[in-house]
């Protein structure tokens, strides 16, 4: 009853920006991204593959509110490259490890489909040796 409509949860309003970057001056080498339309899925995936880089010194997220969709994502590095250049890197990361995801799940899926068609040709042939 109170959840906004389905599709402001994916549809950016006028003038909105997907990633805003905000740097946080009480901490050195440290920025804040705002992730507009965006959930948990994102902020999660993002914030865990920071934290294997060794230059990141901290990497988590924030849900400010449940009703909206968007997260807060605070990355701090150890000053051998920018939370900005940080976050760039990962995404085009996160992105070659989809891919190759992808590429597993299409070999996989065209096997079980080449064993599958294997099968109901054996299957035809043995109902018409009866």
């Amino acid at each position: 009853m109170n959840a906004p409509d389905r599709f402001e949860l994916f549809l950016l309003d006028d003038g909105q920006q997907k990633v805003e970057y905000k740097e946080e001056t009480r901490v050195p080498n440290t920025g804040i991204f705002t992730f507009n339309k965006e959930d948990h899925t994102l902020g999660n995936l993002i914030s865990q593959r920071l934290l294997k880089y060794d230059y990141i010194v901290f990497a988590a997220y924030k849900v400010p509110h449940p009703l909206f969709a968007t997260f807060e994502l605070r990355v701090q590095t150890d000053g051998t490259c920018t939370p900005k250049e940080a976050i760039i890197k990962c995404c085009h990361d996160v992105v070659k490890d989809l891919e190759v995801l992808k590429g597993s799940f299409t070999t996989e899926w065209l096997g079980k489909k080449i064993v599958s068609e294997g099968e109901a040709e054996r299957n035809a042939r043995e109902q018409n040796q009866f």
